[in-house]
């Protein structure tokens, strides 16, 4: 898209879509890059379906369970929502008023950080209607849809991946749960959990579609 066609677009009170993923640990089967694999195959087959226009995606994102696992890239909450904050306030100022932001990461802290960057912009009275999502939203609008207990790099992320990028999906992962006290915080969550929450075992290229 060029400058001149992005102003066209702008004057149409377009919708556009931010994919904001996280760069972390998956358990030994899928790529540090899943949580922006996923909502980049979410929002292009949305794209495709109606007149929404994707924004280049905010690769990296606020980890905290993960953080300790080998290639786990996590950036601070101040960060994350600055730098979002900037972005949607940027959007607005090139005549862009509708905006979603689509996770595919849904730590607690990491949505905070998406919810209060927009509130911000939203407050300021700038005309910006903004929603903030992940997909773990979608999917669990959908009861049922997931096994009982599954979360982190289980059957359905797995799934997802296997939907969004097949030749990315890497040997197994035992199931797993996440052990760690509750509201205790702890130094070192391996200690408590392996990385996977749920039973990678039972994914299939059906669920995820």
């Amino acid at each position: 898209m060029t400058s001149e066609e992005f102003a066209a677009i702008a004057k149409k009170d377009p919708v556009v879509i931010i994919p904001v993923g996280a760069l972390e640990e998956h358990g030994r089967h899928l790529p540090l890059g899943a949580d922006v694999i996923q909502p980049l195959h979410v929002v292009d087959e949305v794209a495709r379906r109606t007149n929404a226009f994707v924004a280049p995606a905010i690769p990296y994102g606020v980890c905290t369970t993960t953080r300790p696992y080998p290639g786990t890239v996590s950036v601070s909450v101040d960060a994350l929502k600055g730098f979002v904050r900037d972005v949607l306030a940027d959007f607005v100022r090139n005549g862009v008023r509708r905006v979603m932001i689509l996770s595919g990461h849904a730590g607690r802290e990491h949505m905070m950080a998406l919810r209060a960057a927009a509130q911000e912009v939203v407050d300021e009275g700038t005309g910006l209607r903004a929603t903030v999502l992940s997909d773990y939203d979608i999917i669990y609008a959908s009861q049922g849809l997931l096994p009982e207990g599954d979360g982190h790099a289980g059957a359905g992320e797995t799934s997802r991946i296997m939907t969004a990028r097949p030749d990315l999906v890497k040997g197994k992962s035992p199931a797993g749960k996440n052990e760690i006290p509750p509201y205790a915080i702890v130094s070192d969550p391996r200690k408590y959990w392996s990385g996977v929450t749920g039973d990678p075992s039972k994914a299939s290229k059906a669920l995820g579609e």
